[in-house]
């Protein structure tokens, strides 16, 4: 008997592909749907962006339904696995991820996904609490201030330095300033806690200040 005759038998005697009953089907999608509303909840819950995407929200839900499909299709007919490997190598998915921590919502939703096709539902119920925890860990401790982007534009040197002078003790950096004749834009990243924006009143009552804008900015500060 050849090697490639020995991996062959081995494969289809070990029952990995002896096909799963609709018991087994139904449980992995059941639980893959509400895993995936799970997923849902806390992506919409504990999100820290700026523009809340609805349309991201329900392609995790379909995304964890339609991977869980898959990893039982596979489990299921040797053929349509490696028919499924061969269709997935020529997908090329171009949509641009934004905000990195979605990747994580990602994976999570594809892990669960395949773990809930394998019949892992422990696994899946452990996973889904520990990053529930961590995400919830990090969140709370995201809130104790927020970041924003204030621009403010303003005539003269002295008003730039009452500027300055207006934020206080806040944490601040400038961003970039920029010259226009005689008038001057100036962005500051400032980092605020509680959401307390005293300091834009100080700032409209400097004299030679036109306007002044606070954009939040999700990004990350260091200081």
């Amino acid at each position: 008997m050849s090697v490639q005759d020995f991996i062959k038998k081995s494969i289809l005697e070990s029952g990995a592909f002896d096909g799963a009953g609709i018991t087994n089907i139904a449980l992995g999608l059941i639980t893959a749907l509400i895993m995936g509303a799970v997923i849902y909840f806390v992506y919409r819950k504990f999100y820290t962006g700026v523009i809340y995407s609805r349309s991201f929200a329900i392609t995790l839900v379909g995304m964890t339904l339609l991977t869980a499909m898959v990893t039982l299709a596979i489990s299921t007919n040797i053929v349509i696995s490696l028919g499924m490997v061969g269709a997935l190598s020529i997908v090329r998915f171009r949509t641009a991820v934004k905000d990195p921590l979605d990747l994580l919502y990602l994976f999570w939703a594809i892990t669960t996904g395949i773990t809930s096709g394998a019949g892992m539902y422990m696994l899946v119920v452990v996973a889904a609490i520990v990053m529930t925890a961590m995400i919830m860990i990090f969140y709370n401790k995201q809130q104790k201030g927020r970041i924003y982007i204030l621009v403010v534009h303003y005539t003269g040197d002295s008003a730039g330095d009452d500027i300055l002078r207006a934020l206080g003790k806040i944490k601040y950096f400038i961003k970039s300033k920029t010259l226009r004749k005689e008038k001057t834009e100036m962005a500051i990243e400032v980092f605020c806690k509680n959401n307390d924006t005293f300091f834009m009143e100080k700032i409209r009552a400097i004299e030679g200040v036109e306007d002044a804008t606070m954009i939040q900015y999700n990004g990350e500060y260091h200081g």
